[in-house]
């Protein structure tokens, strides 16, 4: 009869005591799985939601780290506005001419190439305004390029989809310039569809009302970004709610839109370029390897300030995220040590009551050695069927909870979904049991026979 079978058989004798013992390893090995596993989908989650098609976000001067949070993940709050001619800056003459005519403004904007121009070949640059809400949802006033240029997913390769109805138009006969597109869980949250309205509130999920409303054109398919829990409407529709237009400067010049000729009594007039400010750009420029000269050129304007996606959202990892991760991580690997002494808590007390047994073996021949390792190898069978047990425990809650989290951070996960840290636990787990078996395993060595014979 080997020894292992030997092991296993004083197993299953003590059925409730190695039950417990394992139980207690089982927990401790659960937790620290699922610790892993929740700091490897935070963590996928941010890298993923990150890489959004664009390289850059521009804002006012601040904390790039805000900025970030703000323009990307809809988190935080806006530190200031830039003026709109800071947005006109990355287009050429002619464009700004363009927009001068359509708008409103200086016609001297237009008679020259905006200053970041130059890095912007096959590029774009698309505005964001923030400020309002629709529930506990930021609403998010963009151009249609949003929907259009934008791209989602790992590697920024997919397109924006529609669940229902399409994206929203600069100006449409019928709904003038008061359209809207929702994100899945906003949809689904606030009970909408195509063809209602949504009303938004001014600076905060409690604030005032405007009494203009957004007819919905559009539900966005599930993206698994940030972009799920917005409500996207028509940039200029948001300018001309209340309260959404800066004060002229008494010295400015304004030359009145083309369409102000032809508007009508009804006909809402577009805000003046003087008038207008956005809370952020998303840039892409054509030649990546010009964005670092990119991002320092602007960073030495008055106003604005530049930041990588990326790059802050890894210092987050590094800085914040990583320590508290590592330090719940410590803490739980520390559960794991208990359930470890626990293991020679519960092997070592059954040794007096095993003690005759051993004598007995030894009687009939079995070595020192051999009595050793039947001793190691329970604490080795407890370290397996826990370590294994708790893997499966913490993978199968995942495998429950995975619905939730594919919605609330668009990382799929699954039974199998792992840490490659986990390929080290395992082998921790029974490089701990067994140091916890030595103990009762030394004790077991130096069984006197003939006095427990005698007892």
């Amino acid at each position: 009869m080997s020894l292992l079978f030997i092991a296993w058989r004083n197993f299953r004798y003590r059925a409730l005591s190695s039950f417990l013992t394992t139980l207690s390893l089982t927990l401790g090995v659960g937790l620290v799985v699922l610790v892993m596993s929740v700091y490897g989908i935070i963590s996928e989650a941010f890298v993923r939601n990150a890489s959004v098609g664009y390289n850059l976000v521009v804002g006012p001067k601040g904390s790039t780290l805000q900025l970030t949070l703000n323009a990307v993940y809809y988190l935080s709050q806006p530190i200031e506005n830039l003026p709109y001619t800071e947005y006109m800056e990355f287009y050429p003459k002619e464009k700004r001419a363009e927009m001068v005519r359509t708008f409103g403004g200086d016609p001297a904007l237009g008679e020259r190439d905006g200053v970041y121009a130059g890095f912007m070949t096959d590029g774009y640059a698309i505005p964001l305004a923030l400020g309002d809400y629709f529930g506990e949802f930021r609403v998010v006033g963009t151009t249609p390029d949003f929907f259009e240029l934008l791209k989602h997913g790992p590697d920024a390769d997919q397109p924006f989809t529609f669940e229902e109805g399409r994206n929203f138009e600069f100006h449409n006969e019928e709904n003038s310039y008061f359209e809207c597109v929702l994100g899945s869980r906003v949809a689904a949250q606030m009970g909408m569809r195509v063809g209602d309205v949504m009303k938004p509130t001014h600076g905060d999920p409690e604030g005032k009302g405007h009494g203009q409303g957004f007819q919905i054109v559009g539900v966005l398919d599930p993206t698994g970004t940030p972009n799920d829990r917005a409500a996207f409407v028509n940039l200029e529709g948001f300018y001309l709610l209340e309260g959404h237009a800066k004060p002229i400067p008494d010295d400015a010049v304004i030359v009145l839109p083309e369409s102000a000729e032809t508007a009508g009594p009804d006909d809402p007039l577009l805000l003046t370029i003087p008038e207008r400010e956005v809370t952020s750009i998303l840039v892409r420029n054509g030649n990546l390897m010009m964005a670092p000269m990119l991002q320092n050129r602007i960073k030495e304007s008055v106003r604005a300030e530049a930041a990588t996606p990326i790059g802050e959202i890894n210092k987050l990892m590094t800085m914040i995220v990583g320590p508290l991760m590592q330090a719940l991580l410590a803490i739980t690997l520390i559960t794991c040590v208990v359930a470890a002494v626990g293991v020679l808590v519960a092997i070592y007390n059954s040794m007096n009551d095993r003690k005759r047994d051993i004598a007995v073996m030894r009687a009939l021949g079995a070595r020192r050695g051999s009595v050793t390792w039947i001793i190691l190898f329970e604490s080795l069978i407890i370290a397996l069927v826990g370590g294994i047990a708790g893997w499966v425990l913490a993978h199968l809650g995942i495998l429950a909870a995975s619905p939730l989290i594919e919605a609330r951070t668009g990382v799929q996960v699954g039974f199998f979904s792992m840490s490659t840290y986990e390929l080290y636990l395992l082998p921790l787990v029974i490089g701990l049991s067994l140091l916890a078996g030595i103990v009762p395993a030394a004790s077991a060595y130096r069984t006197d026979v003939g006095t427990n014979l005698s007892a």
